[in-house]
């Protein structure tokens, strides 16, 4: 791609993106056997059932490659069980990266436990496993492993960590259903591991999370947690200390995921490997147009290696380096690229360290922030605590997330990038900087 000779949309110059993305970014892919699976549960009536979820669980446990999956309502409630599954009591702790979405950690809450959060790479932007070990106390209970904006955790060293010390180890796939670490699907390393599947997802049918497993014992407390229709009947239940609560739900929760959801789970199965074929080459294609582009960087495994992957690449985000741009802030270079077309958001998710809910707030009313109400130390970790996961606001921007190899649309996208960096320096003035409300606590929205 040549050097860009126009001047920057903000500044007056033609936006470089032009064409009709068509439905580039359309997601999630509904046909007709989506809707005719739906409606053979409407015509039924069999929205709260477990056949069509039962359908689905054998189904996704063989394609993640574990013995027993547990569909769920959300993701966040299957984040949970897992955490009361691995033994997560009053006073325990979980370990996890600050840089996520808050349900990678905060039902912990729930349990009586509490979050230490630990560094991320700020290359991969996952949990640093080099961080992992200074974090461990007696009362740490499990790391929570996120594979964050789709790229995979380096399991090897984390895997290691958690053996030494006999720690329980969940993986967070919210993000990254079906990507490969080192040729093995990320979801089958840890004890267990669970995940969104919400609509917006990479893996999207609807409001819905599920949870998979090789471990019996594991697979029933997550049951017993919140499936007491699963959890009616002793027998089919091995542990001892479990049997004698047979029929209904320790945690006193409905967490079963409605069949409407199941339905469409299995027609999107069918075709997810198939359809993240198409978006791994639309974005290495997006990527590979900007190699060598001063002060950005992919975020993205080595794309000649086919055994480390990205899956459907949720939540894309991109590498600011702005000492390459003589400082430009990743602010102002975001409102640039958005006035070349393509919506860019500045930052990804705000530390969750720094949130009130994990310093000051007493959401039960013990008369002690609820972070530390059962702790035997104090566990806050104010601003400059994680210097790594604090950067990562004014390090990061949001990218086009391609469903459809479409090279042109791809390519006046890229070139949109291009265009402001090679630009920059007639974009530093106006300049305001990266202001308070860089990043979010939540996901933006992606095209």
């Amino acid at each position: 791609m040549k050097k860009s000779t126009l001047s920057p949309a903000l500044l007056g110059g033609p936006k470089a993106i032009q064409s009709d993305p068509k439905d580039a970014f359309k997601w999630p892919i509904i046909t007709r056997e989506d809707e005719e699976a739906v409606l053979d549960v409407l015509r039924r009536g069999a929205m709260s059932d477990l056949d069509v979820t039962k359908a689905f669980e054998k189904e996704f446990a063989e394609w993640q490659g574990r013995r027993y999956a547990l569909a769920h309502s959300t993701g966040t409630a299957a984040l949970e069980a897992a955490m009361y599954a691995c033994g997560v009591r009053r006073g325990d702790e979980i370990i996890c990266p600050s840089v996520t979405y808050w349900a990678s950690c905060l039902q912990v809450y729930n349990l009586g436990g509490t979050v230490v959060f630990a560094e991320v790479d700020p290359q991969t932007l996952c949990i640093d496993p080099a961080d992992i070990e200074k974090r461990i106390s007696p009362r740490t209970k499990a790391i929570m492993v996120v594979h964050y904006l789709g790229y995979p955790a380096d399991m090897d060293p984390i895997m290691a960590i958690a053996k030494k010390r006999k720690i329980k180890v969940i993986e967070d796939v919210s993000h990254a259903q079906g990507g490969l670490y080192k040729g093995r699907k990320v979801g089958t390393f840890g004890d267990v591991a669970a995940m969104s599947l919400m609509s917006g997802k990479s893996l999207a049918i609807g409001e819905a999370g599920i949870l998979v497993t090789d471990d019996r014992e594991i697979f029933d407390r997550c049951a017993a947690w919140g499936h007491y229709e699963r959890f009616s009947n002793p027998a089919s239940v091995e542990a001892a200390d479990l049997k004698p609560l047979a029929g209904l739900p320790l945690g006193g929760h409905k967490y079963r995921m409605h069949q409407l959801s199941s339905a469409v789970g299995r027609v999107q199965l069918k075709h997810y490997d198939e359809r993240c074929r198409e978006i791994l080459k639309s974005m290495n294609h997006f990527w590979d147009l900007l190699e060598g582009v001063p002060g950005i960087r992919a975020h993205r495994p080595d794309p000649k290696n086919p055994k480390m992957t990205m899956g459907g690449w949720y939540a894309p985000h991109g590498l600011y380096v702005p000492e390459e741009l003589g400082g430009l802030s990743v602010t102002r270079f975001a409102e640039a690229v958005t006035a070349e077309g393509f919506p860019c958001t500045p930052g990804a998710n705000k530390p969750l360290h720094l949130h009130a809910l994990f310093n000051s707030a007493d959401i039960y009313g013990d008369h002690r922030p609820t972070r530390i109400a059962f702790s035997d130390r104090d566990l806050r970790q104010p601003e400059g605590s994680l210097p790594a996961s604090e950067k990562i606001m004014s390090h990061s921007y949001s990218i086009p997330w391609f469903k459809k190899f479409y090279p042109n649309v791809i390519e006046e996208h890229a070139n949109a990038f291009r265009k402001v960096a090679e630009n920059y320096k007639a974009l530093l003035k106006g300049d305001k900087g990266d202001g308070p409300s860089l990043g979010g606590w939540h996901f933006f929205a992606h095209r």
